[in-house]
């Protein structure tokens, strides 16, 4: 019989705890940056496999550790997949243009 699996809940920031200095740092790098493209144009949220960035699935994990703990994405967890998504609204509400400049800004 399998053990079930609880993984630690994914913890972000409030909206009113998001600083524009700590999502910049988080947009900084450029994997970081592939990864919140990738969400940006998807119209779902994408598991952490859906990703295709150039990097171990546990590098992966990091740098969306940072992206949450920066206010940039939020995720969920079902059974043993963590889902990701954009907090684009929160990002907006805060910074107006600034996701939008990032992402039309020249790869």
């Amino acid at each position: 019989m399998a053990k079930s699996v609880t993984l630690p809940p994914l913890v972000y920031p409030d909206r009113d705890e998001i600083t524009v200095e700590g999502v910049l740092r988080a947009l900084a790098d450029p994997v970081r940056l592939a990864i919140v493209r990738q969400l940006a144009a998807a119209d779902h949220e994408l598991s952490c496999g859906a990703l295709t960035v150039s990097v171990t699935k546990s590098t992966i994990t990091h740098h969306l550790s940072i992206l949450r703990q920066a206010g940039v994405v939020a995720g969920r967890q079902e059974g043993t997949t963590r889902f990701n998504s954009l907090r684009r609204n929160d990002l907006d509400a805060l910074f107006p243009g600034l996701l939008d400049g990032v992402l039309a800004a020249r790869r």
